[in-house]
């Protein structure tokens, strides 16, 4: 499984020879200027909820590859309405059985709208489990610190987790080391800091302050490529 970086939230996961792509913004953010979006590839587009971004470039993407779309009923719905009739919604605690894996939504607690202003329905994020493996990633979108991620380390077995730890809008460093312990995992990819002034992140405080409580916070350069075989 090899895992892409193109900046703030969006993660590219390749499995199976399947790729995902999740929460796609690129085009938009000046820390990812040298990622071409017309040369990222994409099977299936994963958005945790409607806000810009989060959603900036699945349009164009899915326009170019023909990806599925898989999110909540609002989004998918509002996708839809634009003429991108391929897409899947979901909803809080279901889970589906897709080609590459199983995916479940999963509770995330902030805010959603689309860039039009429109509801774009609960914000979530996803538990993947790739075919074929007993073990699951979990991508959490933006979310607080909740106590209902210990059911997700209940239920699943998480090799890693991506999480965000730029505070401000989401949790931050600490409250992102208590998630990584709720969903019982070490390994955690960190997203949503340093794109905008109010998520500047401490990034040496941050692997301090998960290396300190026997846990790998790993911060990918944009564009860089991580093996991330269970």
């Amino acid at each position: 499984m090899k895992l892409t970086y193109y900046g703030h939230s969006c993660f590219g996961i390749e499995t199976n020879g399947v790729h995902l792509l999740f929460d796609p913004f690129i085009s938009g953010n000046p820390l990812a200027s040298h990622i071409d979006v017309n040369s990222v590839p994409a099977d299936f587009i994963l958005i945790s909820h409607g806000h810009q971004d989060h959603v900036l470039d699945v349009e164009v993407i899915a326009k170019r590859t023909g990806a599925k779309l898989i999110s909540n009923f609002e989004v998918i719905n509002w996708f839809a309405a634009k003429g991108f009739e391929n897409g899947h919604s979901m909803n809080h605690g279901g889970g589906y059985d897709f080609d590459f894996g199983r995916v479940q939504y999963v509770n995330a607690v902030h805010s959603s709208s689309m860039p039009d202003g429109s509801y774009g329905g609960n914000p979530g994020g996803f538990v993947v489990t790739p075919k074929g493996s007993s073990s699951s990633f979990y991508y959490a979108g933006d979310t607080a610190l909740t106590y209902d991620m210990k059911f997700i380390g209940d239920q699943n077995d998480i090799a890693f987790a991506l999480l965000p730890i730029g505070d401000n809008y989401t949790m931050g460093i600490d409250d992102a080391v208590r998630c990584a312990e709720f969903v019982g995992t070490n390994k955690i990819v960190g997203l949503h800091y340093n794109t905008f002034p109010p998520i500047q992140t401490d990034l040496d405080r941050a692997s301090r302050t998960f290396s300190q409580s026997g846990k790998d916070l790993i911060l990918l350069e944009i564009g860089q490529i991580r093996d991330m075989n269970f």
